[in-house]
């Protein structure tokens, strides 16, 4: 079972969240052999881990939204990144290339991320799609840059800018447990 958050009880066995990884050890059935005892592991388990950090990451944002803390919109963004009320800019997988350069020009250094769709950016904020958002600083934010950096890993092809602003604490893992 992933423990996406790393919250269930017992010991655990870690993987990188990058989906190659998670495939292989199914593959190869490297659970079993780290627990030294049969583990029952689907073999769907990449796409299980993915889809949990997708809702986790949409709860996220939602939760940013509700706090205040986070806007969605060309223009809307665009007068976050203007008045520096930005930490975070998002753009959606499938969203156009055109306006997301040009509210990543307005953020120059803010770490970018663009690992949801546009559906899934959407119902964040309640609408069917959403190409553009930006969240303030804080603990949320920061919170969701881990989670994102972690869905960027088990999707084919994020394009992301996390680096600046993510914890070096943080170990960037998830938990799974059989």
């Amino acid at each position: 079972m992933p423990d996406i958050e790393g919250r269930l009880p017992g010991r655990g066995l870690w993987l990188l969240p990058r989906r190659d990884i998670v495939s292989r050890a199914v593959a190869k059935r490297l659970f079993a052999r780290a627990a030294r005892r049969p583990v029952a592991v689907p073999a769907e388990l990449a796409d299980r881990v993915e889809e949990l950090l997708a809702r986790r990451c949409i709860d996220a944002l939602g939760l940013c939204r509700r706090a205040g803390l986070a806007v969605a919109g060309f223009d809307r963004v665009g007068e976050a990144l203007r008045h520096g009320r930005a930490a975070l800019l998002l753009a959606a997988l499938d969203g156009a290339a055109a306006g997301t350069q040009r509210l990543a020009a307005l953020g120059r250094d803010l770490p970018t991320a663009s690992v949801l769709t546009a559906a899934e950016l959407g119902a964040a904020f309640g609408r069917e799609r959403i190409v553009h958002a930006a969240v303030a600083g804080g603990k949320l934010c920061d919170r969701l840059r881990v989670d994102l950096a972690r869905l960027g890993g088990m999707r084919a092809r994020p394009e992301m800018d996390l680096a600046p602003a993510m914890p070096a604490q943080q170990d960037g893992g998830s938990e799974a447990h059989g």
